[in-house]
């Protein structure tokens, strides 16, 4: 039996049905494991050892009064076998920090803190630009402009949010291009991603699950909706079940040995018309579309990974 803490937000506030964090939670207890969980406002370090205001949980499996939190206790993380961290972006300052202090935990922590730092989800994929779409990563609107005008068709998005927030699809000619860019980047304070445009995105962006570097069998395709682009389920897209094809299964080759080296054991690749779009590392999702899709339990997965330790 390991004794885990998942550092994630507050668990009154999920939805259950979709959350993958709760699918960890349900696969950890069915294998026995004595669970708890915390947020990063019960994290805190003295004395160089990291700290944390742990809730012995219980979940089941339904949509309402799915979980029981006991008295809470104070304890040294190194106490335990490991700590999931499965913080919800955005990647601010307080996300940083909480992965500054949990260097100092003593134990095991997964996703490994250091590569959450290092492996911003937009950017940690400039390091495999076989796969890439065109793309400019720049705070200059006048850079963007021309970026457009040379694609006529591009999507821009901020380097530090979620499930499709600030998402801009723009074409050459649009009389929104200026408002858009000033909003995106905040007047040219924050660099943004332009990538061109892919029409496969019609077809839908496909979540790609590796655990421990190695992809599990089916994946989900999230269609977007009639009245927009962006394939995420929060944006209204609709998960479908979906296989790997050839050019797929090269990406999560060249790059599961990459994911494993850094400490990065359970990542959601987004791939769009055979093109990587997005590595996503701090609290990736799908375990559970996938899991009533194939009856693959990814979660579960993870879980047999972890049994064997760091």
């Amino acid at each position: 039996m390991l004794e885990a803490a998942v550092l994630m937000d507050p668990i009154g506030g999920i939805q259950p049905a979709k959350d993958t964090t709760f699918a960890m939670l349900l696969a950890g207890q069915r294998r026995g494991h004595r669970l708890w969980v915390f947020t990063l406002a019960e994290l805190w370090v003295r004395d160089s050892r990291a700290w944390g205001r742990l809730w012995p949980v219980e979940v089941w499996d339904r949509a309402t009064d799915y979980y029981r939190l006991g008295a809470p206790v104070h304890r040294p993380l190194a106490e335990l076998d490991l700590v999931l961290m499965r913080k919800d972006p955005p990647v601010d300052l307080d996300f940083l920090l909480a992965c500054h202090l949990l260097d100092h935990a003593g134990t095991w922590v997964v996703n490994d803190p250091r590569s959450l730092r290092e492996a911003n989800e937009k950017l940690f994929a400039l390091h495999f630009p076989e796969f890439l779409p065109e793309h400019l990563i720049s705070r200059d609107m006048a850079a963007l402009r021309a970026f457009l005008g040379e694609h006529e068709e591009i999507v821009v998005k901020p380097l530090n949010a979620r499930g499709g927030e600030g998402v801009f699809y723009l074409r050459l000619g649009d009389p929104n291009i200026g408002s858009i860019l000033e909003t995106v980047t905040q007047w040219g304070r924050h660099p943004v991603m332009a990538q061109r445009y892919l029409p496969a995105i019609r077809e839908g962006d496909k979540r790609i699950l590796l655990v421990d570097g190695e992809p599990i069998a089916t994946a989900m395709l999230r269609v977007p909706a009639a009245d927009d682009f962006r394939g995420n389920l929060v944006a209204g897209a609709q998960p479908q079940a979906a296989d790997l094809n050839a050019r797929e299964r090269a990406i999560c080759a060249r790059l599961g040995p990459v994911l494993r080296e850094r400490g990065l054991l359970f990542v959601g690749l987004d791939v769009i018309g055979g093109y990587l779009t997005e590595i996503n590392v701090t609290s990736p999702t799908g375990a559970r579309e996938i899991q009533r899709f194939s009856g693959i339990d990814a979660a579960d997965l993870l879980w047999q990974r972890l049994e064997q330790g760091a």
